[in-house]
């Protein structure tokens, strides 16, 4: 009975805040009925990602692949540069018409769309979190986050623990060493500028495990492949990465 009463105060509340402070679309800016809502027009900015897709790197396929269509299929770029990952799947496209949503939930502490965005990169992600042992963030240094306040690897972490049941490590990864923005770099100066940025503290906690890293946003690869490398070299059996937006190839380039 107190569960119920405390759920219709904060229901109510809610509400009464939702008058006073009308909750805008993070996307369109036009108000909605209730925060981390968008409106149509929003929607439809969008693009969401499903199979047929590269089974590795989880590049979209235009055209059925694999037997009768499955995502069985490797991409041409992972053929010739396999990642450190063995998996990676995200729910949407990054471009310029969904940069505003993560730019804002990154940098700006708009959080309202946090439940949805661990929606979809469940739904995405199954066959990363299917098995797996614990779901660990993508770490920042801590000088950036002091300066940020927050992870946004970590809160993506936290709402995709709580919609797949799936535990998550906060400290099995850490960064030593603070890197530049990745930011404008091209493939090659990514990868060189997070080399060696990562290290496994305690080894034994994650050998043998199946893990599942979580980002915002892939664009090469390269942040989250060498994450990957130091887990694996402490004993890792699997690293799947679960990202909320991936940049996708309009061609696939070695092809």
């Amino acid at each position: 009975m107190a569960g119920v009463l405390v759920s219709g105060l904060n229901e109510a509340g809610r509400r009464l805040a939702d008058l006073a402070w009308p909750p805008v679309c993070p996307l369109a800016g036009d108000t909605v009925d209730r925060a981390g809502h968008l409106t149509p027009q929003a929607w439809s900015r969008l693009t969401f990602l499903d199979a047929p897709w590269c089974d590795t790197c989880g590049w979209p396929f235009p055209y059925p692949a694999g037997s009768g269509g499955a995502s069985l299929a490797v991409c041409a770029n992972c053929i010739a540069n396999p990642p450190r990952f063995d998996r990676a799947r995200a729910p949407l496209a990054y471009d310029a018409r969904v940069s505003p949503l993560v730019v804002g939930f990154k940098h700006g502490s708009r959080r309202e769309m946090i439940g949805q965005f661990g929606r979809w990169m469940v739904r995405a992600g199954k066959d990363c979190l299917d098995e797996a042992d614990a779901i660990i963030p993508v770490p920042l240094h801590w000088r950036r986050l002091v300066v940020r306040r927050y992870n946004q690897s970590a809160l993506l972490g936290h709402v995709l623990s709580r919609e797949s049941g799936v535990p998550m490590w906060t400290d099995a990864l850490l960064r030593q060493r603070a890197t530049p923005s990745q930011a404008g770099r091209t493939a090659r100066l990514r990868r060189r500028n997070v080399a060696a940025a990562f290290t496994v503290p305690d080894r034994n906690a994650v050998a043998g495990k199946h893990l599942v890293l979580v980002d915002d946003v892939i664009t090469t690869g390269a942040t989250v492949s060498a994450c990957a490398y130091q887990l694996k070299r402490a004993g890792a059996a699997s690293v799947r990465v679960v990202a909320l937006c991936r940049v996708v190839r309009e061609t696939d380039p070695t092809v």
